[in-house]
């Protein structure tokens, strides 16, 4: 699975954004995915996740009530929508894949297979 992620940027607290990634190569509906952030000198840490149907995600507190992870199957894309966004938001965020069709949603990491290139996004106060 290749991911490609985009939709970051430069915005102001209490704006949204919109991240999207797009898959190709294996079949992306059969996979649980994520998002993860690294913030410069910390350590990459969980975003969001969602189950290969939608039917099951998971946010971290930080994020909790402010994003929301879905995705469309049909047209290989995986979204989060980002509101009220802070400064401490700021990082590269990156779209992840898990490996098989059996493994469910996680929050660790090093239990994705896949990863896209990431994509920037800067909240100024």
């Amino acid at each position: 699975v290749q991911l490609q992620a985009s939709g970051g940027g430069l915005v102001q607290a209490g704006d949204s954004l919109r991240l999207s990634c797009v898959a190709s190569g294996r079949t992306f509906s059969i996979y649980a995915m994520g998002w993860f952030r690294q913030a410069p000198e910390k350590e990459r840490e969980f975003v969001a996740t969602i189950s290969w149907n939608g039917r099951t995600t998971d946010y971290a507190d930080s994020v909790k009530g402010r994003c929301t992870i879905s995705r469309d199957n049909a047209k290989n894309t995986l979204t989060l929508q980002m509101n009220s966004l802070k400064p401490e938001d700021t990082a590269v965020y990156y779209c992840a894949a898990r490996g098989d069709s059996w493994l469910g949603p996680s929050v660790t990491p090093t239990e994705y297979a896949y990863w896209g290139q990431g994509t920037q996004v800067t909240v100024s106060s």
